[in-house]
């Protein structure tokens, strides 16, 4: 694909670099891992999430009221995307520099992969949620069953994003 683009743009075929062979020597040629970094933005972009997928959601619950159900199905691919995205962030940036930076306190390591595992579940119920009514956004389907699901994730999501807020993101500060 590279190569047909490069043609395209008159630039010549470069040969793909053999890949370097591993150094039989423990650590000798292998740069250290790097530790996850701190960003002062992570924390007020993850809040700006939060108050996004709240929007979003809140919209589901509106657009739900006012029985306008052919819309919901492409809400909820929204906000199954934003939410999708928002956890990528979450797990990537921001656990991954919390425990490295708890990495010799094994009772908080403990805590925080404790909680990394709690909001882990809550999210897969909300994504649940959202897959079961994307894949049947009938309005039989949305009748029977998706308000009481509704509230039951709005629940979920609002006690997730209070612990994280409360409780996790005060945890996110520079070494």
């Amino acid at each position: 694909m590279l190569d047909m683009l490069r043609r395209l743009i008159g630039q010549p075929n470069k040969p793909t670099p053999a890949p370097a062979a591993p150094s039989i020597r423990s650590g000798v040629g292998a740069p250290p891992p790097r530790a996850p970094s701190y960003d002062s933005g992570l924390v007020p972009a993850l809040k700006n999430d939060h108050q996004e997928l709240v929007a979003l959601f809140e919209q589901i619950g509106r657009t739900y009221e006012a029985r306008r159900f052919h819309e919901i199905p492409a809400l909820l691919t929204a906000f199954k995307t934003r939410l999708e995205a928002h956890l990528l962030t979450e797990n990537v940036r921001f656990y991954n520099y919390v425990e490295s930076t708890l990495r010799d306190d094994a009772e908080n390591l403990s805590l925080i992969r404790d909680f990394r595992r709690e909001m882990n579940t809550i999210a897969r119920g909300v994504i649940d949620f959202v897959k079961k009514y994307q894949a049947h956004g009938d309005a039989d389907s949305l009748m029977h069953g998706f308000l009481a699901d509704y509230r039951t994730v709005g629940g979920l999501l609002v006690q997730r994003i209070q612990r994280e807020e409360g409780n996790l993101y005060p945890l996110y500060m520079p070494t």
